[in-house]
């Protein structure tokens, strides 16, 4: 401990003059000791104030009550083992050891732990959670999915060595066995929510058809417990991995008078994990009992539409004449309709030889060969003439087509010749205007630059009342060392000699124009 320092100014003459000096750092390392040493490990009570997390994962908030503030820091190790994260507003019970920062001259609490002073805070803090979650719509009605009658594979998420899991497999083995594929993770204390976000996530990842079957309906169990028990399945990174699966899920944490957030977020809500697994599949042997109930009453039914259909036809049948009666009167039809065809085909058979009798005795050889030579003759006849027809239509038309050709021949070289003096008409017109158009141009462009050779030319300078200074013997002076002798100054309307000094110079008149000495080289516009 440091020495007082004596005021008496009877040493001296100085109040303090014999005590010791201390160094600034002095001074914070003793402060520094008597802080730590009169307090060491505190548990402090307050209200989280500002909160501000840095970049080196560090931590660094406020506590307060109503008359003074703690700066607080938690250093990134201990951050990270943190079951409860500090929030602002929320009442906390703070852990550590009471310290100084001589850097800042200020004191302030190394937390190693933070806890939720009370119930009364966490649920503060769940409530906030939970109303931030439902204004970004995470627990609409519209975004559940309906979970699958029967799944093929069930994921289940939750710890492998609790009876949550056992109680699972058993109802499931009771109701319809599945292949289940279980996810180990803590289901409490500090790696709850990651393991159980990390799970969620993972099951999601598994592709389709690969070498682990994705589930297709995923089950979050944990057994009942306190608030604090519980709070991992309150995390958000909890309720947003489940309202980020793709895979129906169903939430079965703690017992049915337990809510947690993942609740409020997934598919469906179990209120024990043995209710998740009856919710997860059907009961086999209902659904074989439902199938074999529907197969009698099929065959039932089955059987007695056939009856009724088989009476309907029996009472069809009865309706109907004798078959004796529908035959006997087409049979007789039939009787009768054979003796008749048989006298008329015979009568059809008596006619036609009778002809041909009668035929075959008007025939003799002598009137056939006369009959041959008459057609014979005529047909020589008639060649003849349809020869002579033909050759005569052959030259006519031998002579229609050589005048066609002539015509045709003569209209196509006119019309060729009338289209090729069109054509270069026309081209003469066009090679005439753009001939005239590229004339105008060449004129536009030519009056253009000597307009512009006559502005840039010095002769418009010296209308703009500028001047231009010759030595006596020829050139132009540009600088005022060049200006000795005899000098002669040109203007817009003539030259004036002068001398160096300003006169001047003897036997020159000063007003009448002289001869125009060759103008400085201007150099060419274009």
């Amino acid at each position: 401990m440091m020495d007082l320092i004596d005021d008496d100014p009877g040493a001296g003459g100085q109040p303090g003059g014999n005590a010791p000096e201390f160094s600034v750092s002095e001074i914070a390392g003793e402060v520094k000791r008597t802080l730590e040493g009169a307090f060491g490990r505190v548990r402090v009570r307050g209200e989280v104030g500002r909160v501000f997390p840095a970049r080196s994962g560090h931590l660094y908030f406020d506590l307060k009550d109503d008359k003074a503030v703690l700066a607080s820091v938690s250093w990134k190790g201990s951050v990270a083992r943190m079951a409860v994260k500090p929030e602002e507003g929320m009442e906390v019970i703070a852990t550590g050891r009471l310290t100084t920062f001589p850097g800042q001259s200020k004191y302030q609490l190394i937390v190693d732990d933070v806890a939720p002073a009370g119930v009364g805070a966490l649920m503060a803090m769940l409530e906030k959670r939970k109303a931030a979650l439902a204004a970004e719509g995470l627990f609409a009605a519209e975004r559940k999915r309906p979970i699958p009658f029967l799944p093929g594979v069930i994921g289940v998420v939750t710890s492998p060595q609790g009876a949550v899991i056992r109680d699972i497999l058993h109802r499931l083995r009771d109701r319809f066995p599945r292949h289940v594929l279980v996810w180990p993770v803590a289901v409490q204390g500090e790696r709850c929510a990651p393991d159980v976000a990390r799970a969620i996530a993972g099951f999601n990842a598994l592709p389709e058809g690969g070498p682990i079957p994705r589930p297709d309906l995923l089950i979050v169990a944990r057994g009942g417990g306190s608030l604090e028990d519980l709070w991992g399945f309150n995390e958000e990174i909890v309720a947003r991995a489940a309202a980020a699966s793709r895979i129906p899920l169903i939430s079965a944490v703690g017992h049915e008078t337990d809510t947690t957030l993942i609740d409020f977020v997934s598919d469906r809500r179990a209120p024990t994990p043995t209710a998740a697994a009856e919710l997860a599949v059907p009961v086999r042997l209902d659904l074989l009992a439902h199938v074999e109930g529907q197969g009698a009453r099929l065959t039932r039914a089955a059987g007695q539409g056939v009856a009724l259909r088989a009476q309907r036809l029996r009472d069809l049948g009865r309706a109907l004449p004798r078959l004796e009666e529908l035959i006997d009167r087409p049979a007789q039809r039939l009787d009768l309709l054979s003796d008749r065809l048989e006298r008329a085909m015979q009568g059809r058979l008596d006619r036609p030889r009778l002809r041909l009798d009668s035929y075959g005795a008007r025939l003799r050889p002598q009137a056939l060969e006369r009959l041959v030579a008459d057609r014979g003759q005529r047909l020589r006849e008639r060649g003849g003439a349809l020869d002579r027809a033909l050759a005569g239509r052959t030259r006519q038309a031998a002579r229609d087509l050589a005048g066609l050709g002539g015509r045709l021949r003569a209209e196509t070289l006119l019309r060729r010749r009338t289209q090729a003096e069109g054509e270069l008409a026309r081209l003469v017109q066009r090679l005439g205007r753009a001939g005239t158009a590229q004339v105008t141009g060449w004129r536009t462009r030519l009056e253009a630059l000597d307009r512009m050779r006559q502005t840039l030319g010095y002769t418009e300078t010296l209308k703009r009342g500028f001047a231009v200074v010759y030595r006596a013997g020829g050139g132009v002076v540009t600088h005022a060392a060049g200006a000795q002798g005899a000098l002669e100054i040109e203007f817009q309307d003539g030259k004036v000699p002068v001398a160096a000094g300003g006169a001047a110079p003897a036997g020159g008149g000063g007003s009448g124009p002289r001869a125009k000495p060759k103008p400085p080289e201007q150099g060419s516009l274009f």
